[in-house]
């Protein structure tokens, strides 16, 4: 079981089977900790000493990470959903590129090739969903209905990883050509997206465009503009299409031009702009993630224009820590002088012992998630319909944010600017 968003305690996870689309991200989230403590170990911890024995030691992170991410690599030979790059990726790209973990990398490339199974000739684009039903409509026959979602563009990035590790140049045009299928279809001429198309079989055109999450069907879902956004510029990074670069930018500027005055989207940009319109937290790490990429993309070509991507992140973020971020709980740690395992991929049976003394304030009060204030689904006639909650996904994102800064060198911390 893998947590996915606040319940209605406003306090605690609601767990679903590791067979669910989200459940890279909780191991995800550990692995962004774990390469925080590995690669950055004086911004791990702002204010502390890297060795402060209150932290998590590397090896209790390392072990964290293995605990929560071994029974995910079944889901690799899944092949009746296109979430694979979300349910390993995640977790699995950070453990060979920190630890060289060989199970990963296998993971990740039977996950591609599980993918690269949901493409379609005709339609040049890889399937989202079998079959799909709501209050509203049900599609039930994936012979006469192909229907593809703008957040697939997030799977791509598994299938570019792959094909430059292993040479598969078949894998690599699947991704290019899944892109521009959703660049022809998804996007409407003001730059906003649809969520869902749904494509003939027979001659592989779109059918029609609606929404499953949105407020309507020509309306704009926010973090369905967030995919697209870092789902194209992550396909500019692995191609160097500056086409894919220049749609990105597109949809980060409809997306900026539509944040309300905090910074912080709404969870649909047409819904009715009332105040207890909910927000979606989700939507907005995620295009911060995007466009801190066309930042990075940009800052040596157009200082001006990359400076406007920065900024808008950064206002997303401000926005976002002012309203939304849980209050903190304190963990008070005396370490024990039992020792810590030494090899931990040896053993299932292996744990960490607890620290001699634990003392925790405010849990009992606080949120799990870091985050609050996203958006599941909020369209009328969803079967599961959830909103102002939080949400591992939003977490991820926020922490991936947050290691991007670092990696870019866009973090300065000093011993006065501490607080």
């Amino acid at each position: 079981m893998y947590p996915e968003y606040i319940g209605e305690d406003q306090t605690n996870y609601v767990y679903r089977t590791l067979d669910f689309w989200t459940s890279g991200f909780f191991p995800g989230s550990l692995y962004l900790l774990f390469e925080r403590r590995v690669r950055y170990p004086k911004y791990f911890c702002i204010g502390r000493g890297s060795e402060d024995p209150a932290l998590p030691h590397y090896m209790q992170l390392r072990h964290l990470c293995h605990w929560w991410s071994v029974n995910l690599h079944q889901n690799a030979a899944r092949s009746g959903t296109h979430d694979l790059g979300f349910m390993i990726a995640p977790w699995a790209i950070k453990a060979w590129e920190l630890e060289g973990d060989h199970r990963a990398y296998n993971s990740l490339v039977i996950a591609a090739q599980s993918l690269v199974n949901r493409f379609d000739s005709r339609v040049q684009s890889l399937r989202s969903w079998d079959v799909c039903a709501t209050k509203r409509y049900a599609f039930n026959d994936p012979s006469k209905d192909f229907l593809v979602i703008i957040d697939n563009m997030l799977n791509l990035n598994l299938l570019f990883w792959v094909a430059q590790k292993t040479g598969d140049r078949l894998m690599y045009d699947i991704a290019v050509a899944h892109a521009r299928t959703t660049q022809r279809h998804h996007i409407r001429t003001d730059h906003s997206t649809f969520h869902v198309v749904n494509y003939d079989m027979h001659t592989g055109l779109p059918k029609s465009k609606f929404t499953h999450q949105g407020y309507a069907d020509n309306s704009c879902w926010a973090r369905g503009q967030a995919w697209g956004i870092l789902g194209f510029m992550e396909t500019f990074e692995w191609t160097g299409d500056w086409s894919f670069l220049s749609t990105a930018r597109d949809l980060a500027d409809y997306f900026v031009a539509h944040l309300p005055e905090d910074g912080v989207p709404c969870w649909d940009f047409d819904a009715p702009a009332e105040p207890e319109c909910p927000r979606d937290t989700s939507a907005g790490m995620v295009a911060g993630c995007g466009m801190l990429l066309i930042y990075k993309a940009l800052k040596d070509v157009d200082k001006d224009a990359a400076a406007f991507y920065l900024k808008s992140t950064m206002r997303i973020v401000s926005g976002t820590l002012s309203k939304f971020l849980t209050p903190p709980v304190h963990f008070t740690l005396t370490p024990s002088n039992t020792p810590l395992p030494c090899n931990l991929e040896e053993s299932s049976n292996q744990v960490i012992n607890q620290p001699a003394s634990l003392a925790v304030t405010g849990a009992d009060e606080v949120p799990e998630a870091i985050l609050h204030g996203a958006t599941i689904n909020n369209h009328e006639f969803a079967m599961r319909r959830w909103a102002d909650h939080g949400l591992v996904y939003a977490d991820y994102y926020f922490m991936l944010l947050g290691n991007m800064l670092l990696e870019m060198g866009l973090i300065d911390v000093t011993p006065h600017a501490a607080h």
